[in-house]
């Protein structure tokens, strides 16, 4: 099978990718957390977001610490699905190269 068929479009943009990636890695993780660690603006990250919540891969779950409001997100269990199938397409078109 071609490697390149199972690249999933919506994880083509690099901040998309360190979102979903971050998530791999952590239960949830917060806006403010996850700007910092994307080094991203605000209104780029809320797009991102909203993209790959539409798309089912990420939940959003909004509370408050205190009085302050607090946005943590979520990989879904398709969310993992899609992005694993994703590394891993990528990881064959690499070894296919060598």
């Amino acid at each position: 099978m071609n490697p390149i068929q199972n690249l999933n479009k919506t994880f083509d943009n690099r901040i998309r990718l360190g979102i979903m990636s971050a998530l791999m890695v952590n239960d949830d993780i917060n806006f403010n957390d996850l700007k910092e660690l994307l080094q991203i603006t605000d209104g780029n990250l809320a797009s991102h977001i909203k993209g790959l919540e539409d798309a089912g891969y990420i939940k959003v779950q909004k509370g408050f610490i205190g009085r302050k409001t607090n946005t943590t997100y979520a990989a879904t269990k398709a969310g993992e699905k899609a992005f694993k199938q994703h590394i891993e397409a990528l990881e064959q078109m690499i070894n296919n190269s060598k």
